[in-house]
């Protein structure tokens, strides 16, 4: 299928040579005479023009006005001026009206053929990226939160309201697992700030200087290795959202400079002079009690009350295992395409198991154990052998089995590396104690070290 090319030309001549000329060229044109024409064609939707090639002064008006007039009919159309005497100040307007380029009379043919082909292909780029972001928005709607229980009913009208607002921050609480990235996700597509950039940072996966470095950006020359400059991730989300996962993790200096940036709107690259002005929206989720926290001194009170605007706790899944009868199945549906399996049947007994286990894990242990379900069925039949949640039918503290020189951890996908870790340290607390330094010795690692840990995670033990 040709792309389409409209052309705004007066005189008569010089329209059909054009026309003419890019026909040849495989563009399927439209030629119009006046401004009246072409906006009476734009309106009626005949054509979705990739290109517009237009005499600037035509009888009825200026089409510097017309664009002006119904650039959001033609927001993913390039356009090119043609004039017979050009002015800087209708160059520098054309450019902030988001022309492509501006040329004129007389022009050799080939020359204006490279720019429409630049133009081309310019316009195809904005519309794949405009295709790409409508996806994500379809993708990320309201809808996207499964379930029909009444907690969850609950939960999507809340985001459905707090989308509606434009607030400035935001945090999401919860268990590991629960989805506070997908209601981020969710927030910023069905938001007014659907269409600027959604920038995530998970808090917990960086050291202090790393982190700051990646949040504010820096100069050349700013440290060893900065060989050029950077920008920080709320440059990249400016007039957009970034999301800082598991906030609660962040180290309390690196929180005060977080606190200035967020109530500033202002920030500055490491080793920069100069300040920056930002405009972002800022959810923050963490699967800590962030207000226990800041009571332990291990989090910022104004910090926390400056972000703490709006809040959304999101259940965990034995909240709400009403979802159940929707969540598998769309689960199964999904890995069905990717792994192309037809799995459908599911017997009472798998319902049953899937019931009555507690899902400590949550959202995410659900997604992985349908994952590994679907991937090992061989027939329609949903393979419930696979399920394997006899052995952590409840929460780790309970289910785990200690042996005298070792502990039980299940390996279904359900805790994640950090849980782990901090589970593993209590328990050794727990058998020497509180006892730090014979709890060091028992995991062949230094006082100093362990008590680091045990800062980390707000673990008990004796000084």
């Amino acid at each position: 299928m040709s792309d389409s090319l409209l052309i705004i030309e007066d005189e008569a001549l010089l329209g059909n040579e054009l026309a003419r000329f890019f026909r040849k060229r495989d563009w399927d044109v439209t030629l119009t005479r006046n401004l009246e024409d072409a906006e009476a064609t734009l309106s009626a939707e005949t054509i979705d023009p990739l290109v517009v090639l237009s005499d600037m002064n035509l009888p009825d008006g200026n089409a510097l006005d017309f664009l002006e007039k119904i650039k959001d009919k033609t927001h993913d159309s390039e356009w090119i001026f043609v004039t017979g005497y050009g002015s800087v100040a209708d160059s520098v307007r054309a450019v902030r009206l988001g022309a492509y380029d501006f040329i004129e009379k007389p022009c050799d043919p080939e020359r204006l053929n490279l720019l429409v082909e630049g133009a081309a292909r310019s316009a195809r780029a904005q519309r794949r990226l405009s295709q790409q972001s409508q996806q994500q928005t379809n993708r990320y709607s309201i809808d996207a939160l499964v379930g029909d229980s009444s907690i969850t009913n609950t939960l999507r009208q809340m985001i459905w309201q707090m989308a509606q607002v434009p607030f400035s921050s935001l945090i999401i609480s919860g268990e590991t697992g629960t989805g506070k990235g997908l209601i981020a996700r969710i927030l910023h597509h069905t938001g007014s700030r659907a269409h600027a950039p959604l920038i995530e940072l998970n808090c917990a996966a960086l050291p202090k200087e790393l982190l700051e470095s990646e949040l504010f950006g820096y100069e050349a020359g700013a440290f060893t290795g900065a060989k050029k400059r950077h920008r920080g991730l709320f440059e990249q989300a400016h007039t957009g959202t970034l999301f800082l996962d598991e906030i609660g993790e962040m180290d309390l200096d690196l929180q005060t400079k977080l606190l200035k940036a967020v109530e500033d709107l202002r920030i500055r690259r490491l080793g920069g002079e100069s300040e920056i002005s930002i405009d972002v929206q800022i959810i923050a989720a963490s699967n800590l009690d962030l207000s226990a926290r800041v009571e332990q001194g291990l989090f910022r009170s104004d910090l926390y009350h400056r972000l703490n605007i709006m809040s959304l706790r999101v259940p965990s899944l034995r909240e709400r295992k009403l979802d159940l009868e929707q969540l598998v199945p769309a689960f199964i549906a999904e890995n069905n395409r990717k792994s192309n399996k037809n799995v459908k049947q599911i017997s009472e007994s798998a319902w049953s198991k899937m019931r009555s286990y507690n899902w400590p894990g949550n959202i995410r242990e659900l997604s992985n154990v349908i994952e590994r379900c679907v991937l090992l069925a061989s027939d329609e039949h949903f393979p419930e052998h696979w399920l394997q949640l006899s052995q952590a039918s409840s929460a780790p503290s309970e289910a785990a089995k200690m042996a005298e020189d070792g502990i039980f951890l299940p390996l279904d996908g359900s805790l994640s590396l950090q849980e782990i870790e901090k589970y593993v340290l209590q328990e050794v607390l727990n058998r020497t104690d509180e006892n730090v330094t014979a709890a060091a010795r028992m995991l062949g690692t230094t006082r100093e070290t362990l008590r680091y840990r045990v800062q980390k995670y707000n673990l008990r033990c004796k000084s």
